[in-house]
């Protein structure tokens, strides 16, 4: 369901300035307008890809963001955790032959996701800006790279999505996991939005100017909060 967006928005600070809305990190159109707000930050939707966004300055430092992630405990190992993976895994397990190498990116401290496609016969590499930083893994080509609850901590995801696509293998596939917008009143409850590292936030209206952007071959929703695109 594509976000609406009712005339009568109440003011920000900004809106009662006469300010323009921020441009949309995504597709960079100016304007967006005014969608929520919470716990001292606003949360804008672009109004060409219908991505909602925290604008830059209410996004949190580097180091700040780091300690947030230092708190989770995601255990390589841990049984509940690989049963949550399940979903991209399968998404991939159903596109791409076995022995094809990928890129975990944002692959966090504890890679699981890729542990589980190595026990699959797959060649995977990890990045990730905090625990894994090598960047000449950001070098090479794949057949697959999957995002796992990445996208929605990107503060410049057009720059990082169109990086990757160029590292995809003509008919590989960018596999993405993160919660889906429905529709305003549901984002007013949504505890998603608590979490101070989450300032992007896609609709499936979204996806959809994502891959006609990317010039994807095609795109689908492998399963419930996953995104398949193929090259």
């Amino acid at each position: 369901m594509t976000p609406d967006l009712p005339e009568n928005l109440p003011a920000t600070q900004a809106e009662s300035n006469g300010s323009p809305g921020p441009s949309c990190p995504l597709c960079r159109a100016p304007d967006s307008q005014w969608w929520h707000r919470r716990k001292h930050r606003d949360y804008w939707c672009c109004p060409a890809c219908r991505l909602v966004f925290v604008d830059a300055d209410q996004q949190l430092s580097p180091a700040a963001e780091k300690a947030e992630y230092d708190k989770h405990r995601n255990d390589i190992s841990d049984s509940g955790y690989r049963t949550f993976l399940t979903r991209p895994w399968r998404a991939v397990c159903d596109r791409v032959p076995t022995g094809s190498s990928g890129l975990d990116f944002g692959c966090g401290p504890g890679p699981a996701l890729a542990s589980m496609f190595e026990d699959a016969g797959y060649r995977v590499a990890l990045y990730d800006l905090f625990y894994y930083p090598d960047s000449s893994v950001l070098t090479r080509h794949y057949h697959f790279i999957c995002l796992t609850e990445v996208i929605e901590h990107l503060g410049d995801p057009a720059a990082v999505v169109t990086d990757l696509w160029r590292q995809l293998e003509a008919g590989g596939w960018l596999i993405i996991q993160t919660q889906r917008v429905r529709d305003r009143e549901a984002f007013a409850q949504w505890r998603y939005v608590d979490d101070p590292t989450h300032i992007a936030f896609y609709s499936e209206a979204t996806f959809a100017w994502l891959a006609e952007y990317l010039g994807a071959q095609h795109w689908e929703l492998a399963d419930r909060d996953v995104v398949a695109l193929r090259k």
